[in-house]
């Protein structure tokens, strides 16, 4: 019973912290969002031929690559800069029209990398349209970003959650009424363009008026004055999306449709796992940049750590998950055609170790005014990412190697983060090794009874043990700060 109340003290305690209350409509929305769309995904990975499968999803990684470069990475800017400032209104009406221009001018540019990069015509035609959604993102984009500043998520996350419950019904139609993928990338479109709506007369915390909007004027003068001086953000913003729609361009030239749909597979599972992580981040960004505005070291360095440890708990846990269980899962959910999909899932997840620390760490360099250093390791990490893939398929056309090079990517990228948090002294460099040694030893120990153990008592055992270590920590400190007292 003891056990029990303090398991129930702990929990209780935790979802009354701010950063849980703040969190948790997003995830909660946000996994029935995952669950619309992975749905969505399975009945598209069903009913389309592998060929034309594949062509669907090379042409909305194009559109998703453009979509990273089309808000010029100004979100963080903007709710970094909207904590700050006294004219709010002003700030609103620059950005939203900002962002509407640069979604009309990468829509455009859109089309033209369709034709330099394809030849087939079914693809372009894919990709225009897919393409035609960067409009009406940039503008939806804009408006998510004024809710996190205004801690109003709930509004952007009820309206996300229709627009994929629409989505899903779209695709259900396809077991009563088949249509080409080229009509169903029609019937997306018209779904995004509600969603605008809804976020306009909805959704936009009453701080939009679009009169106003339409009647404020913008000169090219004030929009390159403002990426000049925030040129680090354009390309943080970009380089984060590409280190995974890379790879499935580079697949699609390289290697076959089947390993398309097996790496997308692999990274819509990916996307399902790094959802909390992503949402938390929506909360935990603001609060970081109040905490380092307030100039109070301590509970600036305190709130980063405790973070930091919900963190690896998460990537721990996500990937022992895939590790015990993709192998059941994938060819339950997306057909025995794809049963070989589960080692490169694996493959995959080990990125979801460093994943959700690496974003976290970004979020650090970007509240402390370092975002020209998070920039450069972006870019290192692309470079490194793109460098291997090219290089390992030359020599081995498998999948494994892009899995491989994104973990490897990602892995320098933490590297390169831990050694400014160290100099600046936001960690100490026994903190930062410590996390690799506890993450390795973690996940080999966990391997090597995997050969011997079965997966579900071993999954089950082992997060009971994490658990139970976890509570009797909380507890002693407890005691400790009573004895103190």
């Amino acid at each position: 019973m003891k056990i029990i109340d303090i398991s129930t003290k702990y929990i209780g305690g935790l979802f009354k912290s701010n950063l849980v209350k703040n969190s948790s409509w997003g995830i909660l929305s946000q996994l029935s969002q995952t669950i619309f769309l992975s749905l969505f995904f399975i009945i598209l990975a069903r009913q389309y031929p592998t060929a034309v499968f594949a062509k669907y999803i090379v042409a909305n990684a194009l559109y998703q690559l453009v979509a990273a470069f089309s808000t010029m990475g100004l979100s963080q800017w903007f709710i970094r800069e909207f904590m700050g400032t006294e004219d709010k209104p002003e700030l609103i009406s620059r950005f939203l029209k900002m962002q509407t221009y640069f979604g009309v001018f990468f829509f455009a540019f859109n089309i033209g990398l369709a034709f330099l990069l394809y030849d087939d015509q079914y693809t372009r035609v894919l990709i225009m349209l897919l393409g035609s959604n960067v409009i009406f993102d940039n503008i939806i984009n804009a408006i998510k970003c004024l809710n996190i500043a205004m801690f109003e998520q709930k509004k952007t996350f009820v309206i996300l959650t229709i627009e994929t419950f629409l989505k899903f019904i779209a695709g259900c139609v396809l077991f009563v009424y088949p249509f080409s993928i080229i009509t169903l990338s029609i019937i997306l479109i018209a779904l995004r363009f509600l969603t605008l709506n809804l976020f306009l007369t909805v959704g936009s915390s009453n701080a939009i008026n679009i009169k106003g909007l339409i009647k404020y004027k913008i000169h090219y003068a004030d929009i390159k004055r403002l990426i000049v001086l925030n040129w680090a953000f354009v390309i943080i913003g970009g380089v984060s999306i590409i280190n995974w729609r890379l790879a499935n361009i580079v697949i699609s030239k390289m290697l076959t449709a089947f390993d398309v749909a097996n790496y997308e597979i692999s990274f819509k599972i990916f996307n399902i796992a790094q959802i909390l992580p992503v949402v938390v981040s929506t909360s935990v960004f603001p609060m970081l940049v109040k905490l380092y505005n307030d100039r109070d070291h301590d509970k600036f360095q305190s709130f980063y750590k405790r973070v930091h440890l919900y963190y690896l708990l998460f990537g721990l846990l996500s990937y022992t998950f895939i590790f015990s269980f993709a192998g059941k899962i994938i060819p339950l959910v997306f057909g025995h055609v794809y049963i070989s999909n589960a080692e490169y899932t694996q493959q995959m997840f080990l990125t979801i170790l460093i994943f959700p620390t690496a974003l976290l760490q970004a979020n650090m360099l970007i509240t402390i005014n370092l975002e020209k250093l998070d920039m450069l390791f972006n870019v290192i990490a692309l470079i490194i990412n793109f460098v291997i893939c090219i290089v390992g398929l030359t020599y081995v056309k498998s999948l494994a190697v892009v899995n491989y090079s994104i973990f490897a990517s990602f892995l320098i990228f933490h590297i390169s983060q831990d050694y400014v948090m160290i100099k600046n002294g936001i960690t100490t460099f026994r903190a930062a090794l410590s996390f690799y040694i506890i993450t390795g030893m973690f996940v080999y120990l966990y391997m090597v009874c995997s050969k011997t153990v079965n997966p579900y008592i071993l999954f089950t055992l082992t997060w009971m043990a994490v658990g139970g270590v976890l509570l009797a920590k909380k507890q002693s400190y407890r005691f400790a700060i009573q004895g103190k007292a």
